[in-house]
């Protein structure tokens, strides 16, 4: 190949092609709870759908599919999914003089506080079905945020509810929803509604994902017999 220098340019050039394909596929994967992935990937037939849900907590479109479509099916379908959840919608964030984050939501600072809260809950809470039945819970009625939490928390036998709020009381939250906010803005095509739900980063059929997620996931979930299962009805 030549000399040890136009050898270490030829793998520092397939390097950065390597990094280049995987920047494609994954825009942002902090904490696993964002995650945004490329289209034009081939799916592993046995992995689940990714299901990423870009919404506002005062949002009464969020509320609806949060409600009525994501949580029933997640029940019924678990396996075969995995929910990420990125609370922003079409706000704004702001970044203040000591590097600290401030935001303008689109349904005022009440929206803001409660965005925060669900940020803070999603990191906090490990089991995805606990996690989504708290900010369904919460989504109900956020507009006392703080009450929101402790009544969910209640309500779904959570344990580490002051690890949330100390988290909302911090720039630990704000971090969080600046982070949202970044994979928000990170969509192509840009967000124009709200939520907008992706399926392993696909934009595509959002009446449709809207009126029936358990149908449409079925339709893009590979051949596997956990998935057949689960899809029976539909099928």
């Amino acid at each position: 190949m030549g000399s040890p220098a136009r050898k270490r340019i030829f793998f520092s050039l397939v390097l950065f092609l390597i990094l280049l394909l995987l920047v494609r596929y994954i825009v942002y994967n902090g904490n696993g709870n964002i995650m945004t992935v490329s289209q034009n990937y081939v799916r592993d037939p046995k992995a689940p759908v990714v299901v990423s849900v870009y919404y506002e907590a005062l949002c009464p479109d969020s509320k609806h599919f949060i409600i009525k479509q994501l949580l029933p099916v997640f029940q019924k379908i678990s396996k075969i999914m995995e929910v990420t959840l990125v609370p922003y919608g079409k706000a704004q964030t702001f970044t203040n003089q000591d590097g600290s984050f401030r935001f303008d939501c689109q349904h005022g600072p009440v929206e803001c506080q409660a965005n925060i809260y669900h940020a803070c809950a999603i990191e906090a809470i490990e089991d995805p079905h606990k996690r989504l039945d708290v900010i369904a819970c919460m989504i109900k009625d956020n507009r006392l945020p703080k009450e929101a939490l402790h009544k969910c928390a209640t309500q779904h036998g959570l344990e580490n509810r002051d690890l949330i709020q100390k988290c909302f009381d911090s720039p630990r939250g704000g971090e969080l929803l600046k982070l949202s906010g970044d994979a928000t803005h990170a969509l192509r095509p840009t967000v124009t509604f709200i939520p907008t739900i992706t399926l392993d980063g696909s934009q595509g059929r959002q009446a449709a994902i809207l009126k029936n997620i358990f149908g449409e996931i079925c339709k893009i979930a590979g051949a596997h017999e956990d998935i057949e299962a689960s899809c029976r009805e539909y099928l």
